[in-house]
């Protein structure tokens, strides 16, 4: 069975994907694009030679009667008219983050996805397939290290451009870690809280950086996470663990350790499509390969997307209130029980 796939938003991650599924995966076939730029629609089925069809439109695209599956890798606010409409037509849906821009509009996008009766929706948060990540899942789901108490974590990008603004801290970049660790201690939020450290000099006049986040989960685990965006010497992202038997830490990314002018060191990346490209290969590979031995998607859910927006949401409100906020979550349905851990690959 080969996936036939639509993809909407044919900006950077949008051919990245094309480019996956075309050059690199097995199992799927770009046979639909579309693109508010037409031109861009156009301009990608002739990069990469596919036998595609430009349509109009999202809806246009969903109800073509060749399209399995679609790609919503358009811009964050058009997301949710776009699943619930694929939702509506029966196909099955990989959305990159956000899910929706609105808890209101995640939630949507559950009740419609509970309606249809299974399974269609996948969030593209790609952490989860990281080799580094699921390695420290499976050793704290094996009690390697007893009961997690603390995670120490940073997500440091080397620069922002003057568009980037202190909430997207949160909304873009720690909804990466938002996530990816209530996935890994298996455990949702409680309350979340920011503190703004002195203000880097390399951050531009309206854009308060760096942040530290502090998160406590149900259970009373303490998560502080660092973002820091304009900290000049790469994209490094750091995650520890700390249980009531020992510690366990993200693997550093293998580079080439070198010896030159008195100095034993390695490259740190700059990129983060570096940093994660290879999860992003496991992570499609993951959605087509699930759907044709199950039927349905088996990574991150509608109502993993519902939780990580109730929680950025919480996070900007303690960002302009500066006290602690809770985070409140709707009781999790029957339909999205034991998803948590369907992302180990």
């Amino acid at each position: 069975m080969t996936l036939k796939i639509g993809v909407i938003g044919t900006g950077a991650i949008g051919r990245e994907h094309i480019k996956r599924i075309t050059k690199k995966l097995s199992g799927g076939q770009i046979v639909a694009v579309t693109d508010v730029n037409q031109e861009s629609a156009r301009d990608v089925v002739e990069q990469f030679n596919l036998d595609a069809v430009v349509f109009p439109d999202d809806k246009t695209l969903i109800a073509e009667g060749n399209v399995d599956a679609v790609f919503v890798t358009s811009w964050g606010p058009a997301h949710e008219a776009s699943v619930l409409a694929a939702i509506e037509a029966g196909k099955y849906v990989f959305c990159e983050k956000p899910l929706a821009t609105t808890a209101e509009g995640c939630m949507r996008i559950v009740e419609a996805e509970m309606k249809h009766g299974k399974r269609l929706v996948q969030v593209g948060f790609m952490r989860r397939y990281d080799s580094g990540y699921a390695q420290l899942k499976e050793l704290i789901d094996d009690n390697f290290i007893g009961n997690p108490l603390m995670v120490h974590c940073a997500h440091r990008n080397p620069e922002v451009d003057t568009t980037y603004s202190t909430d997207m801290a949160i909304s873009d970049t720690l909804i990466h870690e938002i996530d990816v660790l209530h996935w890994l201690v298996n455990d949702d939020y409680k309350s979340v809280q920011v503190l703004f450290p002195k203000k880097t000099s390399h951050a531009h006049e309206n854009l308060r950086d760096p942040q530290i986040v502090i998160l406590e989960t149900q259970s009373g685990i303490v998560i502080n996470a660092e973002i820091s965006v304009n900290c000049k010497y790469g994209y490094d992202i750091q995650c520890e663990v700390v249980g009531e038997e020992g510690i366990v830490k993200l693997p550093e990314v293998a580079t080439v350790p070198f010896r030159k002018n008195a100095t034993l060191g390695s490259t740190i990346l700059m990129d983060w499509k570096k940093r994660f490209v290879d999860a992003y290969d496991v992570e499609l590979q993951h959605f087509m390969d699930a759907i044709k031995e199950t039927g349905e998607p088996k990574g991150p859910t509608s109502w993993d997307g519902y939780i990580a927006q109730v929680t950025a949401d919480a996070c900007i409100k303690a960002q302009n209130s500066g006290l602690k906020e809770e985070v409140v979550l709707q009781e999790q349905p029957d339909f999205y029980k034991n998803n948590l851990k369907t992302a180990n690959v």
